[in-house]
């Protein structure tokens, strides 16, 4: 019996591979490249050790997720994303930095979180600046709706934080719309809307040339509920302190 396509968020370009970034999948693939098979991933096994996880999800060229493996080593990331030159890139400055909690899958991110990431695996996810897919034809396209919505709130633990951000304010205002309707989610945001933007978080290319275009930027974050009443064993294991609404 054959399984409904879902409708893809993105369309694979034929973008520009430098000669290094060719090199980068082919040399530094076996190192941080992660090959998902039809079981679920075995994080411990994947990372060699157990740590908090932080997975971002459409990672681009990497600025984000590059910077916090480098400067959180107790942190393990794992980030997905589907167009290799940003698959690449990454690699490099990985390569560069001698990151060890890095890892990095190229495939569809649905496809990723409906059978190979375990439920309650996961301590952040990060889905920054995804394609807002602007004509109303295309709205169908966007990531965030409510069964990837609940497909993440699944892969996070108790207590475990996802953070969103976009520059296309009718996109924010979906994103609010399906994440505030979540019964596994909780706002960080007093009048459940938006968020200061988190000191963690680079400033991206993309973000910066929206920001001289006058583009604002809308971050969002939720908090998946805890079973039980009790604090957070988490929170203090992220990339910062909590006054910022972030996971740490």
């Amino acid at each position: 019996m054959q399984t409904e396509r879902h409708i893809r968020s993105f369309v694979l370009r034929a973008g520009r591979m430098t000669t290094a970034q060719e090199r980068a999948l082919s040399e530094l693939w076996p190192c941080y490249g992660v090959d998902v098979g039809e079981e679920p991933l075995d994080l411990d096994a994947l990372f060699g050790r157990g740590a908090p996880r932080c997975l971002e999800i459409g990672f681009g060229v990497g600025e984000v997720i590059g910077s916090l493996a480098e400067t959180h080593p107790h942190i393990d990331y794992l980030g997905i994303e589907v167009h290799r030159p940003g698959v690449g890139r990454l690699l490099l400055r990985a390569a560069r930095a001698q990151v060890r909690n890095l890892r990095v899958i190229c495939q569809d991110a649905v496809e990723v979180l409906s059978g190979r990431i375990a439920d309650d695996s996961v301590d952040e996810i990060l889905v920054f600046f995804p394609d807002p897919w602007h004509k109303k034809r295309h709205h169908k396209r966007r990531l965030i709706e409510p069964a990837f919505v609940a497909a993440m709130a699944a892969k996070l633990r108790a207590g475990g934080i996802l953070r969103l951000a976009t520059d296309w304010q009718a996109y924010a205002e979906q994103m609010l719309d399906v994440c505030n309707a979540s019964p596994r989610l909780n706002s960080l945001s007093a009048d459940r809307t938006y968020v200061a933007r988190p000191d963690f978080r680079p400033a991206t290319r993309f973000e910066r040339r929206g920001a001289r275009l006058g583009h604002g930027v809308w971050d969002l974050a939720y908090m998946k509920r805890l079973q039980e009443a009790a604090a957070n064993p988490i929170d203090d294991e992220l990339h910062g302190e909590r006054g910022q609404d972030h996971a740490g």
